[in-house]
């Protein structure tokens, strides 16, 4: 019995012996190496790139920018951060941000496709959604069979009241939402 521990115990040194002897890697957590990763290419798909030269079309006077992580557009009132909230939408990105020339956000848009009706995606729609209403920010959605054309995304972004365009569609029907439904 004592001869089994003896043996026990110096194995279990030379284990330690030999993991401290091995060299250590340096603490570059695996940046001593190139990730397997290359960049995708495009950042948009066909649909959003019709969106996108519609919307930079309609729109001359105000920036519209792709791809905006959540996260970069929503930030917590002052003394109000909530880690719980911050994990639900930090994972989060806009189809498409439009903004004045100084960068405030006048309102951000969704294109929708089939991938929409999954149950995850509803659930990302949802928390999406609510965060915006919730700082005050427009968001319109519209759908890939329905790409709005230059007249109508012009009716919808006058339709939330920024100034010089609501002026250059005055006579246009325009529904003021806070979400323009996509269904």
């Amino acid at each position: 019995m004592a001869t089994e521990v003896l043996w026990i115990a110096a194995i279990a040194v030379l284990v330690a012996a030999a993991a401290l002897a091995r060299p250590r890697r340096p603490a570059a957590h695996g940046r001593d190496r190139p990730w397997p990763l290359e960049p995708t290419p495009t950042l948009l798909t066909e649909p959003e790139q019709v969106l996108y030269r519609r919307l930079v079309e309609a729109l001359p006077e105000y920036r519209v920018l792709t791809q905006v992580q959540l996260a970069r557009v929503l930030r917590f009132k002052r003394g109000q951060r909530d880690r719980a909230v911050w994990n639900r939408i930090s994972q989060l990105s806009l189809d498409f941000l439009i903004a004045r020339p100084d960068t405030s956000i006048i309102a951000a848009v969704e294109l929708d496709d089939s991938s929409h009706l999954r149950s995850d995606r509803q659930d990302a729609d949802a928390r999406k959604g609510h965060a915006l209403e919730s700082a005050g920010v427009p968001l319109i959605r519209w759908r890939v069979g329905k790409i709005p054309d230059v007249a109508s995304i012009k009716s919808a972004v006058a339709g939330l009241g920024v100034g010089r365009l609501e002026e250059s569609c005055v006579g246009m029907t325009v529904r003021k939402a806070r979400t323009v439904p996509v269904r």
